[in-house]
Formats: structure tokens, C-alpha cells, sequence
């Protein structure tokens, strides 16, 4: 019998864990060799366990997934990745093929589906959820720069321009700047709006 390609499982909901890690377990040419909460520790656990292949949520504490995505490839080479996620978010999958990932896949596709991508995946070929790719095509590439990404993020619990300015180290007239830029550009009328455009289209 051929070597079971080896799967290294990342998401910090604990319940969606084991469910993942159970159904990848019943196929007899799948093994998981790690299965944890963090992006930290997937990236810890590849370079430890040189896994075939790293199943990986987005939003983790810490290094969220796709972070997570980058470091992996960067670090051991020799293990694909594939993202695994609730938000089926055109953004998401751009940003994840720009780091690095194999694929993308939304959490409600079937356990058969699953154990074939991380096949495909391991042979070096591409997954990606059909929908979202078409969606993804629609929305086109995020509009907002890098900072205005930072801003953005930094304003999503509401932080007053003070705050933003400090924790980004940036003046307080760049910070309303970049607020403004990135209102216009997702054509929203308030910062908290511009924030949820930018999430629902998986540019935060």
C-alpha cells in the first residue's frame, strides 16, 4: 500500500476540528498528523512534522490563515495548502492564491469533496469552490492600498482617529485621509460601513 498523504489541520474552532480531522481519518489514504487552534502553531507543526498537505481556516488568533498560508510555503516548501473556510468571500481566495495557497474551499462542501481536494492538492494540481471563483471574477481585485487595508482594520472596533493614529504611528490628518480614500473607494458613506463592505468582499 502506498504512503497516506499526511494532513496537518488548522482551526480554532475545536468542534469543526475534530469533525475535520474524523471525517479525513475514514479515508484509508489520508492521515492527520497535527490538528490545532492557531496559525502560529501551523506553521510551528509544518516545519516540526513536514506535512504533505496543511488544511488551514482564515481567521485564527494570531497569524490568521492566510499569513499563516505565506510562512508555510516559505518555510517547507514541499507542503501544499489548502484553505478551508466558513466565509466564502471573494477577496479571501485572491489573497490566498497570492500567498501561496492550492486552493480554497467553503466549509459546507461534502466530506467527499474534501478528502478529493486534499488529493488534488497533493498532486499538485488547484482547488478552488466554483462559485466563489465565479463570484471572484465579478468583484475583481480589492481597491484599497496597503495602508488604507491597516486603517481600515485598525477602525473595525470603532477606535476614535486618536487611537488609529497611535497604534498605526501615523498622524492623526493621514489616518482621516486614508478613512476618506477607502470610504470612496468602497463606495460607503461611513467609516463603519466602509468596514463592512471590505470584510463581506474578504479585503480585511
Amino acid at each position: 500500500m502506498s504512503t497516506p498523504i499526511r494532513v496537518l489541520l488548522a482551526d480554532d474552532q475545536a468542534l469543526i476540528r475534530g469533525a475535520l480531522a474524523a471525517l479525513l481519518e475514514l479515508e484509508p489514504d489520508l492521515q492527520v498528523v497535527a490538528s490545532v487552534g492557531t496559525g502560529d502553531d501551523a506553521v510551528a507543526f509544518a516545519v516540526e512534522l513536514q506535512p504533505d498537505v496543511a488544511l488551514l481556516d482564515v481567521q485564527m488568533p494570531g497569524l490568521d490563515g492566510l499569513s499563516a498560508t505565506a510562512a508555510i510555503r516559505a518555510q517547507v516548501p514541499t507542503c501544499r495548502v489548502l484553505i478551508v473556510t466558513t466565509f466564502g468571500r471573494p477577496g479571501y481566495l485572491r489573497r490566498a492564491l497570492e500567498a501561496g495557497a492550492s486552493g480554497l474551499l467553503v466549509k459546507d462542501a461534502s466530506p467527499d469533496l474534501l478528502a478529493d481536494a486534499v488529493r488534488r492538492v497533493h498532486s499538485g494540481l488547484r482547488v478552488i469552490d466554483p462559485e466563489l471563483a465565479a463570484e471572484s471574477m465579478t468583484v475583481g481585485a480589492s481597491p484599497l492600498s496597503g495602508r488604507e487595508r491597516d486603517v481600515l482594520l485598525a477602525a473595525r472596533d470603532g477606535a476614535p482617529v486618536s487611537d488609529i493614529a497611535q497604534r498605526l504611528f501615523l498622524s492623526e490628518g493621514t489616518v482621516r485621509n486614508h478613512l476618506s480614500a477607502a470610504i470612496g473607494k468602497t463606495s460607503a458613506h461611513t467609516r463603519a460601513e466602509a468596514v463592512r463592505v471590505a470584510d463581506e468582499n474578504g479585503w480585511l
